[in-house]
């Protein structure tokens, strides 16, 4: 069981370039999410869930550093999920956690406050610069505990579906400062941190390019099969499907293109068969030649 541990625990060759790469994206983005709590929601007493808006109302009622007292849920978290679900955190998770409670208290140490008195604009920063933060830490294949884990732990012995857990925790968190701090309007800009963070989560991790998948079904497959290779400079593939209605043989084209290719092929396949039929979809992530390399994923 121990060599079993210590493989999940140490996934990259140690000092190779996907090490370091990791780590420097869990640095970046503990300092990124640091800054999101300690110059705006924390200041603020805006509560966005999490292990770290529990460490804001604590740090508002008691007077104990936010990121201390996020520390401590923390490390019984990070055990118990461990013990109870396996060492899937491995230590990048654990260096994150630590690295992002330390920049928390560090930067509150220098008594700067919030850079804004505007409680609409500090939500909305907060859940840029945490978003953003969160982003680089999962693409270095770690997390940074807390909730995530309280969700799991719940969701393994109840099979209730992760998402539901996450939100029902978070507002559960939300629902505790607005009785710590007497002011329902903190719940409506925390839930505004709590939706850009989720927003800006997603453009980063999926990439944010909004590249579109494509199915063309048309009598005159070759010529826009010429068109998309020679002049869009894209590939595709061919389906073989049949029409449901006179259950005619049909070639059907896919592929994956840029939002101004897709509008050059578009004026294209209307030029040249005003009968075809065209379905786009949108996709956030593409890999292989011409987009993305597979080894980012």
């Amino acid at each position: 069981m121990f060599f079993k541990f210590k493989e999940r625990f140490f996934t990259d060759r140690l000092f190779s370039w996907r090490w370091f790469r990791s780590y420097i994206l869990i640095v970046a983005g503990s300092v990124i999410m640091s800054a999101g709590y300690s110059f705006f929601a924390d200041p603020h007493r805006i509560v966005p869930g999490g292990v770290y808006g529990t460490a804001i109302v604590i740090h508002h009622v008691f007077g104990l550093p936010t990121g201390t007292v996020g520390l401590v849920f923390n490390i019984p978290l990070f055990i118990a999920g461990i013990l109870i679900l396996g060492p899937r955190f491995g230590v990048k998770t654990f260096v994150g956690t630590i690295l992002t409670s330390g920049f928390i208290d560090l930067f509150n140490s220098f008594g700067w406050g919030s850079p804004t008195d505007d409680m609409m604009l500090a939500s909305i920063v907060s859940g840029l610069l945490i978003g953003a933060g969160l982003a680089l830490i999962f693409k270095a294949k770690a997390t940074t505990g807390g909730s995530d884990i309280i969700a799991q732990i719940t969701h393994k012995y109840t099979r209730m579906p992760i998402g539901q857990l996450l939100i029902f925790i978070d507002s559960l968190i939300v629902t505790v400062g607005v009785v710590a701090f007497k002011d329902f309007s903190l719940a409506l800009y925390a839930l505004i941190t709590i939706y850009i963070t989720g927003k800006v989560l997603d453009a980063i991790l999926l990439g944010g390019n909004n590249r579109k998948a494509v199915f063309v079904i048309s009598d005159r497959h070759e010529e826009i099969r010429e068109f998309i290779l020679k002049k869009l400079s894209r590939g595709g593939t061919y389906f073989h499907g049949q029409g449901m209605y006179k259950k005619e043989d049909k070639k059907v084209i896919y592929t994956a293109l840029s939002r101004r290719e897709l509008a050059a092929l578009q004026d294209f396949v209307k030029d040249t068969d005003s009968e075809a039929f065209i379905s786009v979809f949108d996709t956030n992530q593409i890999y292989g030649r011409g987009f993305l390399p597979i080894e980012e994923n």
